[in-house]
This record gives C-alpha cells, structure tokens and sequence, in this order.
C-alpha cells in the first residue's frame, strides 16, 4: 500500500505542522552523514547547496563538463511565486488554486499547497543570490502572465530566466565546493543505485572520460536528473537529458508514477524536416503581446502581412475569451492542433500558426511610448520603432534566437510556431517527504512525479525545482537522517557495491558486443516516431496497442543489430547514448501502457475516445482519480498501483478557460 505520508489538519497548516515536528540532526551528527546528490540543475544545485550549508557531507555528480551546462539553463520565460506585488488579487491559495486547475485535478493538493507557500520565500532567496529579475521604473520586482491565469505573478530576466536563476544556485553550490562541504564530480554518469537491506546506500557511476566505472556510499541519495521527453527524440530538451538515473532506480524498486503524463508545448519553432535532432523553444511569455492566429480562408497561400486583420481568425481569443492567448498550454497546443489538422496551417509545412506582435507593438507600448515622449498624433512607423524598444528590452533573446534560426525577423513578420514535446509531469512516484517507495533515495524537481497534474502551467517548473532543493529536502531529509546517525560509512568493498557494479559492466558489455549495423541515432529516431505519432498529442486504444508491440519489436532489433563504435575503456559518447537509447525504449512501452490504461482525457494526456463535444478534453473522476504507479517486474511486466486522490478544498470541476 502506498503511503504518501500527507500530513493530518487543515491544509494551510501541514507543511507548518511538519517542520514543527519532524525529526532533526543536530550540527555535530550531520558531519558523519554522507549524502549523494545525482544532477546539478536547479534542484540539484539548491540541494546541494543548501545540504552543505547545514554541514553534511555532500557529493554532487553531473554528465556535464559544469553544472553550469544543466539543462535548468534553457528556461525562459519567468518563475512563479505568489507575492502579489502587481496587487492583482494573487494569493498563495490562488497560486495553489490555479496549479491544480491547471494540472486537471490529477496533482496531490498537499504537495502543491505547500509548493505555493515556499513560493515566496525563493524570490528573497534568489535576489539575496543577486539574481537579476527584470525590475520596474521604480526598482520593484516586475511580472508579466503566464498560461492558465488571470493575474501577473511571473518573475522573469529577459528570455533567460533559468540561466540567472541556476548561475544563483551554482554559485551557492560553488561555494559549499570551495569550503570543502561538497565534493564536485564533473563527466560522471550515474548507472545504478545500490541497495543494502532495502535501503539506497549508494551509486555506481561511470566515468565519462576514461570509461571507468566507480562506487561511491551515501547515507542517502537524492536523484535530481530532469524530465524524460527526449523519448519523443524530437523535443525541446537538451540532446544529453535522458531517463538513465531514475529508471535504474525504478527497476531497483522505486515506483514510476503517471509516465504518461507529456506536456506538449505550443510556442516552438516548427519541425523543417529530417535533418532536425532536437527543438527550439520560444517561450510562453510571448503571449502576453503576442496574438495567436491563422487565416480565414484554406489553403492561403498569401504571406502574412498581406492578409487584411478581417481575414484573420485568432482562434483562441474566439474560443476561449476569458483568458485569450494565455490558456494554459496542453489547451493552446490542442487548439493549434486542430486548426491545422483542419487545412488553415501556415508556411511551407501548413503545421504551424502565426504568433503575431505587430497589435501590442503599436496599441500597447508604442502608444505608451509615445505618450511618454510628448508625441502627439504618431505615425505607425513612429509606433512601432518606439514599441521596439520596450519588447527588446522584455524578450530582444527570444527574437534574435528566432531569427537567427529562421531567417525572419519576427518585429516585421509573424513568428511561426507549432507544439512540441516540452516537459514531463511523470516520474518516480514521492510521498510528501520526496522520498520514493526506496528507503533513503529521494527524487526531487522534474524527476519526480508529485506537482503538476497531467499539465504544468508555464513558470512552474523553476519554481519546483527550486522550492524541492532549497527549502523541502532540507527539512524531509532530517526525518530519514536522524535514525541513521549510528550507521557508519559502508566500504565500497561491500558486497553489495561488487554485485551491482558487475551488473553495470555486464551490460556495457553486452551493449559493445552486439556489433551489428544500425546506429544508435536511427534507433532513437524510430522510437521517437512511434511515440509522437501515437502516444503524442492525442492518443487512442488502437495506436497504443500498435506502439506497445512496435516497441517491443524495436527493442529486440536494438539488442540484435545495435552498431557502438570505439571501446569500451575510454571516452565514447557513442556508448554513453546507447545506455540512454535502451533506457528509452523500456520507459516507452510503460508510457504506452500508462496511457493505455489511463481510458480518459486529462490535461497533457488526451485520449480522442475521451472529449466534449466540443472537441475538449473529458476528464473521468469516478474512474481515474489517482495517481498510477508503476512497480517493475520483469521485462514488459509492470504491476500497478493506485494512489487516490482527495480533494479537500479545490473541488474537481470541468476545466473551463472560456
């Protein structure tokens, strides 16, 4: 039975409740405590970071030549928290309020409750770092609005919100490096977990520059190694992000909760062709200004600009005029989907809408400008140089990273977008400590399961990432650490070190030994084929039973004609994606099978026997009000387990955003 070991008493009061009665670690014990921290991105770094300060003894491994190279970099758009500095109406409530919305009522209210709460306190946290959030006249912290609500409460510098951010954690994480509280572990690839007496008390890691395989003992290991949607091959995701570290973990015994759960996102550059091994993310703040539309007529075949503001259809201000363009994101790609599924697609591919800046460039901040500078009666040329000027300063990033990829310039012309595989909600099933069902090994940010539903609203991400590392595992990690103070530091001459290390090298072997034909890429790629295309956007029973028994079949020819160049004592990039390539094939027969499982529509997870007449998605509380966890037996042979989920205070209602 699944305990998420949720507080008892008013919602409002858990979290406070917890910290007021966990079990501490005084100073002195914490210097005999070892503990292993797997990724250095947001949540790693801040773990690490803020582990060290408190004095245990902290190892931090990352793939990257730097963490400053984690993946957290490429987050653009802001980091939300509940301060209601615009005194819109934004409440911690609120924030909590619209997470679960947001996430279709498939997130655990306890988890997310509290993540609105620390919200607050990670903005003082990261200005005290000397984080350069985007301020107003004034000098106060500015905001601007995010998908799937209906005040400002997203902090933000520039289009390069995630790189500020993490160069404040690494900066912290540095200088517990330098104080010796942290020792650093660069080009290190974390392979397996040990497991002595039920509990996680180790890793095995690989060197990625001499190929060496390595143990190292901790009293407990956090794993904080991002999302999983390079399954899909084609996604927004750095090329190196993948599912190694907590699907080792999960065949060691810890759960998977909700692997189906994809957030497609609708504001990327669209596919051009073959060629392509990854995506390019423009981010969600671009609709604040930006208008979201296609033409009128089929098949147009005029270029933008020349087509009159009659013949335009901005579908989702039709559809939906409550919250226009910022719906939330599973919403606004289901939306595009649709219209261009429908024939009104624009450039060369008719996959793709136009995300237009040319109206707010003019009306809102040209207009503004020009009121600033004593200009009366402006011309529309005056408008939109003056408008320029404002949008350069809030997102010049995100439109020189766009034109330099397209060849466009996106202040004259419309930017062309198209949803891609983002963010994944899914991961190793926490309970309310971030411990997974493995005594002392903990999951925190995008790789666990526990925050967002079956959709995350945009700036969430950040947020997650930091409040788990800075200021939960700080206080959980004590409650496990302080019954393990008698138990000394395991020799890595242990048994149980010599076992799993040679289950590691047994399978590089095998992996090196195949000597087939085909490339790992080519492998990567059908797999992410078979996933897009029928455990994507939108999935049914049919395609899921087909993709189930492609993958399988996959699976058999990777392990039979797998082509590795190089050796295996040395660096080889070729055998380290290999690893990853058969981790992703495993983990996309589960996401299948989740999804197949999971018979109703949910925010990411949409299910085309599942809809409103409408055409949007229809939720099944009666029958999928929890969170499916998935226990690992043997090869394609999961067994399922169910946490339900009680809604206390945000009742379950139909998602409206009309």
């Amino acid at each position: 039975m699944l305990d998420s070991k949720i507080p008892s008493g008013a919602l409002e009061n858990k979290w406070n409740d917890y910290k007021g009665h966990c079990k501490l670690v005084n100073p002195a014990n914490k210097r005999k405590l070892e503990i292993i921290v797997v990724g250095t991105g947001l949540a790693g770094a801040s773990a690490a970071a803020s582990l060290g300060e408190l004095g245990y003894k902290v190892k931090a491994f990352c793939f990257q030549d730097s963490p400053r190279r984690a993946h957290s970099i490429a987050a653009q758009g802001g980091i939300n928290a509940a301060k209601n500095y615009q005194n819109d109406g934004d409440s911690i409530f609120r924030l909590f309020y619209d997470t679960v919305k947001g996430g279709d009522y498939r997130a655990r209210e306890a988890n997310v409750h509290r993540l609105a709460e620390v919200s607050v306190n990670i903005i003082d946290q990261c200005v005290a770092q000397g984080v350069p959030f985007a301020r107003e006249y004034g000098g106060l912290l500015n905001n601007r609005s995010f998908g799937g609500t209906q005040v400002k409460r997203t902090f933000y510098a520039a289009g390069q919100t995630g790189q500020q951010l993490l160069i404040g954690a690494y900066q912290a994480l540095e200088r517990q490096v330098a104080l010796g509280n942290v020792k650093m572990y660069n080009r290190h690839e974390m392979l397996d977990v040990v497991i002595i007496d039920g509990k996680a008390r180790g890793i095995i890691c690989r060197n990625l520059v001499n190929g060496e395989l390595e143990r190292h003992f901790g009293h407990a290991v956090l794993l904080c190694t991002g999302g999983y949607g390079n399954v899909f091959y084609l996604s927004t995701n750095a090329m190196g992000s993948n599912v190694t570290a907590i699907w080792k973990a999960h065949k060691k015994g810890a759960y998977f909760g909700n692997p189906c759960f994809t957030q497609i996102h609708p504001t990327c550059i669209p596919v051009t062709g073959d060629h392509q091994s990854k995506l390019t993310l423009m981010s969600e703040s671009l609709r604040n200004d930006g208008r979201i539309w296609v033409p009128k007529k089929l098949n147009e075949t005029r270029k933008a600009n020349d087509i009159p503001e009659e013949e335009r259809d901005y579908y989702l201000e039709r559809r939906y005029p409550a919250f226009g363009n910022l719906v939330p994101r599973d919403v606004a790609s289901r939306a595009a989907k649709e219209r261009c599924d429908a024939g009104y697609g624009v450039g060369t591919t008719k996959q793709a809408v136009y995300l237009d800046f040319k109206y707010n460039l003019i009306n809102k901040y040209g207009k503004a400008e020009a009121n600033k500078h004593g200009i009366e009666n402006p011309d529309e040329e005056t408008l939109i140089r003056l408008g320029k000027e404002v949008v350069k300063e809030e997102y010049g990033n995100l439109f020189d990273m766009y034109e330099k990829i397209t060849g466009e310039n996106p202040y004259e012309v419309p930017m062309r977008i198209y949803p891609a595989v983002h963010y994944t909600m899914g991961g190793l099933w926490v309970d309310y400590e971030l411990m997974t069902t493995v005594k002392g090994l903990y999951c925190l940010g995008e790789a666990n399961f526990s925050d967002h539903g079956a959709n995350r609203l945009g700036a969430s991400a950040l947020m997650q990432g930091l409040a788990d590392g800075y200021f939960v595992i700080p206080y959980t990690i004590g409650n496990y650490l302080a019954d393990e103070i008698a138990t000394k530091p395991i020799p890595t001459s242990h048994e149980a070190f010599a076992h799993t290390e040679k289950t590691v090298a047994d399978r590089i072997n095998s992996l090196m030994g195949i000597k087939g034909k085909q490339s790992v890429e080519s492998f990567h790629k059908r797999l992410g084929k078979i996933m897009w295309e029928k455990c994507g956007m939108a999935r049914n029973e049919q395609g899921l039973k087909e993709a189930i028994t492609e993958i399988q079949q996959l699976n058999k020819e990777f392990w039979s004609d797998l082509r590795i160049p190089g050796e295996t004592n040395e660096m080889n990039p070729e055998l380290d994606k290999a690893g990853r390539v058969a981790d992703f094939i495993e983990l996309g027969e589960l996401m299948c099978m989740d999804a197949l499982n999971r018979n109703e529509s949910c925010g990411g997870h949409f299910r085309e026997e599942s809809q409103t007449e409408e055409g949007e998605a229809k939720r099944d509380d009666a029958n999928y009000a929890y969170v499916s966890s998935w226990e690992y037996k043997t090869e394609s042979n999961w067994e399922m387990h169910k946490e339900p989920l009680q809604f206390e205070v945000a009742k379950p209602s139909q998602r409206s955003y009309k």
